[in-house]
């Protein structure tokens, strides 16, 4: 009997000894996993040899399953990359030395085409509202462009670069806007200029069709384009530092200021499909349809900039993948003339954008499509 109770002990032992060891064991695995999953260092290492083209400062910012997991900086500006930080700087009317302060997330710089998308999410949510539809055309809220033969070009049109009107060299088209007195001023401007295809069946990469879109919000809200956009994209996503700047007319497809923690959140409420902190913002529905690839197939490519390589474009924003005007597409970005590379990837459930200040544009794509890349097998499946 009591040899008996002495094996049931020593089994008991054992059993018990064989949990605590498996339990161990799991627990390094998850830890072993948790480890991988935040280890990105072959992104750091990506941040570090590309730094130079990226223009000597970079921070890029993560978001998957509700948290940032990944927030990261490198500064290492040229003394050449100096030099024109304080001459841009200076240009801009700021202090000399803020053209080559360190990027970290919270630093607010000029997002230039990142603009577009949050341009495009303003204008869908009075499609939400039932205020607005994407079939309408501009001449109904804008005589102007009626009075100029261009009011038949649709809403979806004006944020998809489908308009056909032939915009005029950046630079130009850029001063023609910003130096407006006043949006009707600008938008006057626009209708003036001459048609270069049929509207839906030309694209033409440009500040022209947002300009018309944040035009007709005006219009329709009865507000400005920069109190509407505080009052329905900044304060509901808590973007309490994106801005359009201090000019009379801001560029909505370029003018923005934010910063890499400012613009994550705006794309957390993309990738949640429009809901941020529990607001609806946009419904799933309105965000599927800013995802879906509007260039026809036969559409004339008057101009689309090398970095966006053979990607197509949604609604403010370029499509990255093979999708159509049917299939909502995986991934999507608006990358800057300045660097900056925001992306949601609807498939593997995260969001990310890199924040960079940097004319040279030559071999972004490659360098988006290896950053997504890396991003990508860090995250897994």
């Amino acid at each position: 009997m009591v040899i008996q109770k002495t094996n049931s002990a020593i089994m008991t032992y054992k059993l018990s000894s064989i949990c605590r060891k498996c339990s161990i064991i799991a627990i390094f695995l998850l830890l072993l996993q948790v480890s991988h999953a935040q280890n990105f260092n072959k992104v750091n290492d990506w941040l570090v040899d590309n730094l130079q083209s990226l223009g000597g400062r970079a921070v890029l910012v993560i978001y998957k399953d509700g948290k940032i997991i990944y927030n990261h900086a490198e500064n290492n500006m040229s003394r050449k990359q100096k030099m024109i930080g304080k001459f841009i700087a200076k240009k801009k009317g700021l202090d000399k030395n803020e053209g080559t302060q360190d990027f970290n997330s919270t630093t607010r710089e000029l997002i230039a085409s990142s603009s577009k998308w949050l341009t495009a999410a303003l204008v869908m949510t009075f499609v939400e509202e039932g205020n607005l539809s994407l079939e309408d055309s501009v001449g109904k809220f804008l005589p102007v462009m009626t009075a100029n033969g261009k009011g038949g070009i649709k809403i979806w049109q004006c944020l998809s670069h489908l308009t056909g009107i032939k915009a005029p060299p950046l630079k130009e088209g850029v001063k023609e806007i910003t130096s407006a007195a006043s949006m009707d001023d600008a938008i006057e401007k626009i209708a003036q200029l001459p048609m270069e295809g049929e509207p839906g069946k030309a694209f033409h990469y440009s500040n022209v069709g947002l300009q018309i879109a944040a035009a007709v919000v005006e219009k329709i809200s009865g507000l400005d384009f920069k109190t509407a956009f505080s009052e329905r994209i900044a304060y509901r996503c808590n973007m309490l530092n994106t801005d359009w700047g201090d000019g009379n007319v801001p560029l909505a497809a370029g003018g923005a200021r934010s910063t890499a923690e400012d613009y994550i959140k705006f794309l957390t409420m993309i990738l949640n499909e429009g809901i941020y902190d529990d607001n609806l913002i946009l419904s799933k529905n309105n965000i599927v349809e800013m995802q879906k690839n509007r260039v026809p197939a036969d559409a004339t490519i008057a101009y689309s900039p090398a970095e966006a390589g053979s990607w197509g474009y949604g609604f403010g924003e370029w499509i990255m993948d093979g999708a159509t005007s049917e299939i909502r597409s995986n991934a999507v970005s608006s990358p800057g003339l300045f660097g900056s590379f925001p992306w949601v990837d609807n498939n593997k459930k995260y969001a990310a954008f890199l924040m960079t200040f940097n004319i040279k544009s030559r071999g972004r794509n490659e360098k988006y499509r290896e950053l997504k890349k890396l991003v990508d097998e860090e995250i897994g499946n």
